[in-house]
């Protein structure tokens, strides 16, 4: 199944990155472009050097080579504020929900409204408009959940990722980078993620997906991009790669391009 690429302006990119950790090379020439509105597989075998680009990109790392391109403009991120503070928002493979809060807690986590007037100086939570918020969002993005008031534990697996993706979105201008995001999940709830990662990109935000799940998120990817040994080795049009092109790639059968 193919879909119409992005055509915007570059949402973001890394050039050209390199990242050594000590005698390691982790990355030597890994290369992505993230277009508006399109999404990019990022595949590679375990030890690629996908985790770290993805935390160059998000600031966690700073590159010791290259260049990060957010919205079109080259910029350097010292910290991970720094990529939020661009619009780059990302679901970790944990996804860092706080179990105990409920799903509107969760999708303001950092970002909570206070009440005007003279509530305001007393630190009280602008509840009513939160919810409202929460629940707009999740209905533009056909999230359709129990209750938005009861704990994220009570959640299924599925459910916890589409808060985690949903509150990504809310925040995010740019792009949304997402880490492993169907691990975990039985296939109907894969299913519906992967159709939520297009819904994010429908929005126009650039999307770019590390998984282990090629299958599936062949499917629904623009491009792929392929790293092997810290290098960019594929970067071409989801639709005409299958499966077997992919892990062949990954485990080093095809020769690395000069």
């Amino acid at each position: 199944m193919s879909h119409p690429a992005g055509d915007g302006q570059v949402a973001i990119a890394g050039h050209h990155i390199a990242k050594r950790f000590g005698h390691v090379q982790a990355l030597v020439d890994a290369n992505v472009t993230v277009r508006a509105g399109e999404v990019v597989a990022l595949f590679g075998d375990n030890g690629a050097g996908k985790s770290t680009f993805l935390k160059t990109l998000l600031g966690v790392y700073q590159a010791d080579q290259g260049e990060i391109i957010v919205d079109g403009a080259p910029v350097r991120f010292e910290t991970v504020r720094s990529a939020e503070a661009h619009g780059i928002q990302c679901v970790h493979q944990d996804l860092a929900l706080a179990l105990d809060l409920s799903v509107i807690d969760n999708i303001f986590l950092g970002h909570e409204t206070m009440q005007r007037g003279v509530l305001r100086g007393v630190g009280a939570l602008d509840r009513g408009g939160m919810a409202a918020q929460a629940d707009a969002a999740l209905t533009e993005m056909s999230i359709r959940l129990p209750s938005l008031r009861i704990p994220v534990r009570d959640l299924s697996g599925g459910q916890r990722q589409a808060v985690a993706v949903a509150r990504a979105v809310m925040w995010a201008r740019t792009a949304v980078l997402l880490d492993e995001p169907t691990a975990a999940l039985g296939a109907r709830q894969s299913d519906i993620v992967s159709q939520l990662i297009r819904t994010v990109a429908g929005r126009g935000l650039g999307v770019l997906v590390v998984s282990h799940d090629i299958p599936r998120i062949l499917k629904v990817a623009d491009r792929v991009v392929i790293l092997w040994r810290g290098r960019t080795i594929i970067d071409q049009p989801a639709a005409g790669l299958t499966v077997p092109d992919v892990v062949a790639a990954m485990v080093g059968y095809q020769k690395e391009t000069a």
